[in-house]
């Protein structure tokens, strides 16, 4: 089974798990795409408990104890400079009881941030990463080195980088309903994510918002599954809210992307900006609903160069109206609209109003690489996701309820 056809089949079977008891899916309970589901689901593996009423009272402590295939239960609560390096293979740290926050109060990890990670098939959950900051100003709340990590239900606040990836073609990387912002202040090289030449990179349901001066997403994945997430800098100061800088195929499917009044580049996604490095380079934007509210109008998509496909199709947009035109894109059904299209776009309720004449005017954008492109889920705020009832009209844009 692909990569994609994989995460299609877990994605279903949880949701219809999480159905029983609702309609909002948060995907902490979604397995990582790379794990078989016999793994993740059962067998036995050891468990170190860390907290003030344990033996072993701080992260550091674990990550020099464990042993690869541990699960490390964190009792709830703030652990002050407790910074760590991670190399063992299949760890699992699970926040219990609440969250665990970790201020980094000067402290890093080699000079790095406040996890510094190696492992291969890491799971980080209900962790807060606050404050990174190291000498060369480019401190993270995670610095993801080599091996793979799914992060699910994680928050970064307040680091000079959020999250930082190597530039490694073996990494993997997964972000389900994590939160990236406010970021520190910064000189334009700080970034809420920052992925590097990683192999892939799936991010779902999840926040980013508040930049300054650098990106609110910036990746240079060979690969890129972006869909239900929210993009916003609100009252921030980012430059691009999302760049593609070598290209790569993107695939970016029902997210709201926001530029905010302030912002330091009027470009909202940048593709191929520092030259095409992948095999495969395509950019699908499907089914987003972009908002410019800059004064002066900015730029939806800024093509650098020339992607192999290209592939504009559902969105809804406002601010200019105009988008990039050429020979070489599929571009259509794309609607224009103002801001009282929406139910509240101060409050950044992005949702068409009832009644509005654009709903159920989507038209199937079919697949790429067994991965469907027309959504069945939605962004519910925060870092959550809703399922898209059946028999629901297909409209534009990133919500369909």
């Amino acid at each position: 089974m692909s990569g994609s056809a994989l995460d299609q089949a877990l994605l279903s079977h949880h949701r219809r798990r999480l159905l029983l008891a609702g309609t909002a899916l948060t995907l902490p309970t979604a397995l990582p795409l790379w794990l078989p589901a016999a793994r993740a689901q059962g067998g036995s593996r050891p468990v170190l408990k860390v907290g003030r009423d344990h033996p072993v009272k701080t992260l550091a402590a674990a990550a020099a104890q464990a042993k690869p295939g541990t699960t490390i239960e964190v009792q709830a609560g703030e652990y002050p400079g407790d910074v760590a390096a991670w190399s063992q293979d299949d760890l699992t740290l699970k926040a219990v009881g609440g969250r665990v926050r970790l201020p980094a109060n000067g402290a890093h990890a080699q000079g790095k941030g406040i996890f510094v990670t190696r492992g291969k098939r890491m799971t980080i959950e209900g962790f807060d990463f606050i404050g990174a900051k190291v000498p060369d100003r480019n401190g993270a709340g995670i610095r993801l080195e080599q091996g793979s990590l799914t992060l699910r239900d994680c928050r970064f606040q307040d680091n000079e980088n959020g999250l930082l990836a190597a530039n490694d073609a073996s990494i993997e990387l997964r972000l389900e309903s994590c939160d990236f912002g406010a970021i520190a202040p910064g000189d334009g090289h700080t970034h809420n994510c920052y992925v590097g030449a990683i192999g892939k990179l799936v991010v779902l349901g999840s926040y980013f918002h508040h930049g300054a001066s650098g990106h609110l997403l910036k990746t240079r994945a060979a690969v890129n599954h972006l869909f239900y997430n929210r993009l916003t800098d609100e009252t921030g100061h980012a430059s691009f809210e999302l760049e593609f800088p070598n290209g790569g195929l993107a695939l970016v499917m029902g997210n709201v992307i926001q530029q905010s009044p302030s912002t330091e580049n009027y470009h909202l996604i940048a593709y191929g900006s520092e030259g095409l490095s992948h095999p495969r380079n395509e950019l699908h934007l499907i089914n987003n609903t972009l908002v410019d509210r800059r004064p002066q109008g900015g730029v939806y998509l800024r093509m650098a160069q020339p992607a192999q496909k290209l592939r504009l199709i559902d969105n809804l947009l406002h601010g200019k109206q105009e988008l990039p035109a050429g020979p070489d894109r599929e571009q259509h059904h794309n609607y224009f609209v103002g801001l009282d299209a929406f139910v509240d776009a101060d409050r950044y309720d992005f949702r068409l109003r009832p009644g509005s004449p654009l709903i159920g005017r989507a038209v199937d954008p079919g697949e790429v690489d067994g991965q469907s492109l027309r959504p069945a889920m939605q962004y519910q705020h925060p870092c959550a996701l809703k399922e898209v009832p059946a028999g629901t009209a297909y409209s534009p844009g990133a919500f369909q309820v």
